[in-house]
């Protein structure tokens, strides 16, 4: 595998040296074909994610093929823009001469993707690096073999192979990418490999990014629309049968509504799901055994207020909700990533304060509320990637704000502008002219000149 990679990464690098990638007219070209290979083979994406997740065709659209191809859209839309060389103001010191940011690319970039969203944050971040003028390799996941022969087949369609190259593999797979020098490295994933790459990447200078995760809590004060905030809730807690890094993964709720929020709650699960979500054909499933026993492992069943069940071989669990936890439970010790929702409740907002600013900081947080000074205090003293104030979830799904994460939970963002940048060095580029040359700045300084430089300086 070590020699394979090698020398993709050797023909990569050779076809970014020859400039084949820098004109942004060639990038807008493949960008181009790249929508409209997934809409041509968009019925065997969905197929492989259902096979690999469970997820219906609906869901598969709304939270991966039609983000890919929004984000597709915005891209070819803006990407001239983007890729402009950037005028800025020229310090009086520096007459006569003009300043400019000239967009580069890194070169050759390794993209490592997850299993919960594996068409959307693969070809998400590869759009970006791809626009922004580099080579891509690109690792899959080992747990969505389905999704990834889909992946395989619409980017071999619209690259060559020293342009973008697709990799599969396990845990010896990454090793050998870890080892390999690479110009930038984005990879989505768990905190625990999140360190690893990062690790690695130190001893190569190599600049990442890191999209992680973490418990995003979900605040529900006294002031809230609870129906509206129950069927939100709902929606965004077990999409992708909880298997979302932004999640909801717990509820902070005050005690006044605590009884109604449950209530309300419980409605929303019969009505979107039905009596008996496991047999509802689109209701996804947890996406191997390993993950399946783990997440069965956080649910204390004398704490379960709805759900509960789960069936091993359909590798399914109820949408299932655990009422009077704790700090100190073992469903709240780690990431949960499946369909397991925690109520915490509290008394007074300094609680909320507490127990958030003394965790680490999550990639999401949301706040239903009414009160839009308490709003106002939540977003702007907790620490957090991203969120939503009366909704959740919905906030990566756009292309003009950026996603990514805040400390523990990651550092660097894309999404639209922002994506182009992560892949992007801006080189900062001076254009002096010819046709007059300042004398003062020469040896031997004079002290009669010192007057006229504190004015050119100040």
């Amino acid at each position: 595998m070590q020699t394979e990679i090698d020398e993709i990464v050797e023909k990569q690098r050779k076809f970014f040296a020859d400039g084949n990638t820098l004109n942004v007219k060639t990038r807008l070209r493949y960008l181009k074909k790249l929508y409209a290979a997934i809409k041509n083979n968009i019925d065997i994406i969905h197929d492989g994610l259902f096979k690999d997740l469970g997820k219906s065709a609906s869901e598969s659209y709304m939270c991966e093929t039609g983000l890919v191809l929004s984000e597709l859209s915005h891209m070819i839309k803006h990407v001239k823009k983007y890729a402009k060389a950037k005028r800025v103001k020229t310090p009086l010191a520096q007459f006569a001469s003009k300043s400019y940011r000239l967009p580069s690319p890194y070169g050759t970039v390794l993209v490592m993707n997850p299993w919960n969203y594996p068409f959307l944050l693969s070809v998400d971040p590869l759009i970006a690096a791809v626009a922004a003028g580099n080579t891509v390799v690109l690792k899959t996941s080992a747990y969505s073999p389905n999704t990834n022969a889909a992946i395989e087949k619409v980017l071999s369609s619209v690259f060559p192979r020293e342009y973008v190259a697709v990799i599969f593999g396990g845990s010896q797979v990454n090793k050998v990418l870890f080892d390999t020098r690479f110009d930038y490295i984005f990879f989505t994933g768990s905190k625990t490999v999140g360190k690893i790459v990062y690790e690695k990447a130190a001893q190569n200078l190599t600049p990442v990014t890191l999209e992680l995760g973490g418990k995003s809590p979900c605040i529900v004060d006294e002031t809230a629309k609870i129906p509206l905030a129950a069927k939100r809730i709902v929606w965004g807690k077990f999409l992708n049968l909880g298997q979302t890094c932004v999640a909801p993964d717990y509820i902070l709720c005050h005690e006044s509504v605590r009884e109604k929020l449950l209530a309300e709650i419980k409605k929303q699960i019969k009505k979107q799901f039905g009596e008996n979500p496991i047999t509802n054909p689109t209701y996804g499933k947890m996406i191997n055994e390993k993950h399946f026993e783990r997440v069965c492992g956080l649910i204390d069943p004398d704490k379960v207020v709805v759900g509960g069940k789960s069936d091993a071989q359909t590798l399914k669990i109820e949408p299932t909700v655990m009422d009077g936890v704790t700090f100190d439970d073992k469903v709240m010790s780690e990431e949960i990533f499946g369909p397991v929702l925690p109520v915490i409740t509290y008394k007074e907002e300094s609680e909320v304060f507490a127990y958030v600013s003394s965790h680490d900081a999550p990639l999401a947080l949301y706040v239903f509320s009414s009160d839009k000074k308490k709003i106002k205090r939540i977003t702007t003293r907790l620490g957090f990637g991203g969120g939503c104030v009366n909704d959740v979830v919905i906030h990566l799904a756009t292309s003009n704000m950026p996603f990514g994460g805040f400390k523990e939970s990651g550092m660097g963002s894309y999404h639209g502008k922002e994506g182009f940048d992560t892949f992007t060095h801006y080189k900062s580029i001076v254009d002096k002219k010819t046709f007059m040359d300042l004398p003062m700045r020469y040896q031997p300084y004079k002290k009669s000149n010192d007057k006229l430089v504190k004015m050119f300086l100040h």
